[in-house]
């Protein structure tokens, strides 16, 4: 199916490629179907890519792995997440953080509190609040990209 998105233009997504939502995400709950665009076509999403609204054209929200931005990772989500996407093992379980890339790149953070949680196997996401402590809004990653 083809949607018309504002920073990629016309797109053609098939039906696996949507993913489902249904609880929206924190702060756009209407925003209920995404696709993930990767850094590379034939890629896993390890580099930088964006969690595209099919629902509204001029949104999206660039997203990395968690896990390559801080290894070790590990959330505490609640049970209600599997309620919303199906059972998560670390095998379908695709967890991903959400990028600020302000005009001085130096500055660049993710969101370690909030992330995103896709089941590949359902393609259906969520994201939600981690329940352990440690993991800041506001992480800075611009030296830990440039190390690594």
């Amino acid at each position: 199916m083809e949607y018309i998105t504002k920073l990629f233009g016309k797109i053609d997504v098939s039906d696996d490629k949507i993913l489902e939502f249904p609880e929206g995400i924190l702060g756009f709950p209407d925003l209920k179907k995404f696709t993930l665009m990767f850094d590379s076509e034939n890629s896993a999403p390890s580099g930088l890519n964006f969690l595209v609204s099919l629902d509204e054209p001029a949104f999206m929200m660039p997203v990395v792995t968690a896990l390559s931005v801080k290894p070790g990772y590990e959330p505490q989500i609640s049970s209600e997440v599997e309620k919303a996407v199906g059972p998560l093992t670390e095998d379908n379980a695709l967890v991903l953080v959400t990028m600020t890339i302000p005009s001085d790149i130096t500055q660049m953070t993710v969101n370690l509190n909030a992330p995103i949680i896709i089941n590949i196997n359902t393609n259906k996401g969520i994201q939600a609040m981690v329940e352990n402590e440690g993991y800041d809004i506001k992480y800075p990653i611009y030296d830990y990209l440039k190390k690594n």
